[in-house]
Formats: C-alpha cells, sequence, structure tokens
C-alpha cells in the first residue's frame, strides 16, 4: 500500500510539474486548442487506467507471482551474479519494451491500435494518456511473455514500472531544455526531442526512436534519428490529419473501422525530410 502511494505521489507531482513547465518552456507551437485535446487524452487515460487495473496489471502480478514460485528466469541463470540481477533485469525490461514498441510499429493488426497514440496533432504531456484500450489489452500478452522469460523480482519490476512511467511522461512533454542539456541527456536518456521526432508526419521518422528509458538501444539497433530540427516537426499521422479525427468517439473506434492509407498528404504524396540537419545521430536544436 505504502509503495503505491509513494509511486502516485512521485507520478503526480511529474505530472503537475512538466504540466506547468511546458506551458512556460514550450518546445513546438501547439496546432490545437488545448481544451479539446485534454479531454480527448484525458478520457482516454481513464479508460487505460480501468484496462490496466482491470488486465494488465493482475496479469502482471500473476506472472510475477509465477516466475518467483518457479524461481524461472533469465535472470536466474547461475552465470549472473546475484548483485547484478536487479540490473540486468531492469536492462532487460526497457530492451523488451523497445522490442515491443517496435513490434506496434510493424504489425498491422498492433499499428491500427498504436496509430491512435500517434495521430493526435500536437504531442506535450497530456498525449502520454492517449493510448487505445486495445493496444493495452494486447500489451497484456506482451507482459506474461516479458516478465515470464525475464523473472525479475517485485522491488525490481515496481523500481521499472515507476521509471517507466516518470520516463514516459517526460519524453511525451512539450518541454524545451537548453539544447546543450539535451545533448548531454540523450546520450543515455529518451528526451522531448528525441521522441518528437518519433511523432513526425514523416514515415521514416516514426519508424525511428522507439527506446523508452535508455536511448541506446536505438543506436544499437540503428534505429535512432536525431537530426531534425523540431520547427520542421508535423506531429501526427497523415491520413488521419481532420479535426474529426481526434474526436472522442472517432479516435476509440479508428482501429475497428477499414484503415485508410496512413502517409499520404492532400497531394498524394508522402511526406519527405527535406530540412534535416548534420549526422543523424546529431541532436538538432
Amino acid at each position: 500500500m505504502w509503495t503505491s502511494l509513494i509511486s502516485a505521489a512521485v507520478l503526480g507531482t511529474c505530472i503537475i510539474t512538466l504540466f506547468l513547465l511546458e506551458r512556460a518552456f514550450p518546445l513546438r507551437q501547439a496546432k490545437r486548442a488545448l481544451a479539446g485535446r485534454l479531454t480527448v487524452n484525458l478520457t482516454f487515460g481513464i479508460i487505460a487506467f480501468a484496462t490496466v487495473s482491470l488486465i494488465v496489471r493482475p496479469v502482471a502480478e500473476a506472472t510475477l507471482g509465477w516466475t518467483s514460485t518457479n524461481e524461472f528466469g533469465l535472470i536466474r541463470l547461475h552465470m549472473i551474479p546475484d548483485a547484478l540481477r536487479p540490473v540486468a533485469a531492469f536492462l532487460l525490461m526497457d530492451l523488451t519494451f523497445y522490442w515491443w514498441h517496435r513490434a506496434n510499429h510493424r504489425l498491422p493488426l498492433l499499428w491500427r491500435l498504436h496509430n491512435v497514440h500517434h495521430f493526435d496533432p500536437d504531442l506535450d504531456l497530456s498525449t502520454t494518456f492517449r493510448f487505445h484500450f486495445g493496444e493495452l489489452a494486447f500489451s497484456s500478452a506482451f507482459r506474461v511473455v516479458q516478465i515470464g522469460l525475464i523473472g525479475p523480482s517485485l522491488a525490481t519490476y515496481l523500481v521499472y514500472e515507476v521509471i517507466f512511467q516518470l520516463g514516459t511522461l517526460f519524453h511525451h512533454s512539450n518541454l524545451r531544455l537548453p539544447i546543450r542539456v539535451e545533448r548531454i541527456l540523450v546520450r543515455f536518456l529518451v528526451t522531448p526531442r528525441m521522441h518528437g521526432i518519433h511523432h513526425s508526419q514523416v514515415k521514416e521518422e516514426t519508424n525511428a526512436n522507439y527506446s523508452t528509458v535508455f536511448s541506446f538501444w536505438d543506436r544499437l539497433h540503428r534505429t535512432v534519428r536525431l537530426n531534425v530540427p523540431q520547427e520542421a516537426i508535423n506531429i501526427g499521422i497523415p491520413g488521419y490529419a481532420e479535426p474529426q479525427d481526434n474526436r472522442l468517439g472517432n479516435s476509440l473506434l479508428a482501429p475497428f473501422r477499414l484503415q485508410r492509407d496512413y502517409w499520404p498528404r492532400e497531394d498524394g504524396h508522402g511526406s519527405r525530410r527535406t530540412n534535416a540537419t548534420g549526422k543523424p545521430g546529431q541532436l538538432a536544436p
């Protein structure tokens, strides 16, 4: 109980702080009114919280109980020293989330659900809560595989969950950090500028920067792209860029309808990047 209360207090403080900071120091200019987007995204968040509480969390906790009782999981291999097992489990949790995120972009069934997160026309803290309940329900199956194969301790699992949530809030925020600071942070962590590129309307940029906490997974998998100026990024999905696409009912029903071509603009051509700067691995302002 105390763990849950402390986690909620930490996350709540982070949400309030980031919300105020991104209002004071915005990274990108908003295209749509905040009030309307907040209504949609926070409603998604309420439904997401219910889905996680009723499905995802019980499945994760049951899998944790099974791996603990049966002493099952990669981190229990004798070749891993006891002192390094929490570190190994933490890294494997983050690596597998990289793979899960990438799968959500590559597999058509998962993408039609995850796409709802991406066709938010702006990217800020509220976008953190905009995940379709179908995507979260499917993620419970991933959790069984992830936790079952890794076998983290309850303590490691809880620590990772809190840091995962903090990282997700941070990199979805529209907070403008000094570029020198962010260039240092992005060597290790996913930052707002890095994740902003991931929400670009350019297909090749959306299919990059999949990491959640540690940014080096994208470098290891050669999916990193950092050299796009933030003012050159148009957030969203071209095929779902009309105002009515982001109304609550249409957003919730979108995965269950015939899918449009995601990437063409109004002129019928896909968005392309012509104004990248420097090397792909160097963060642009």
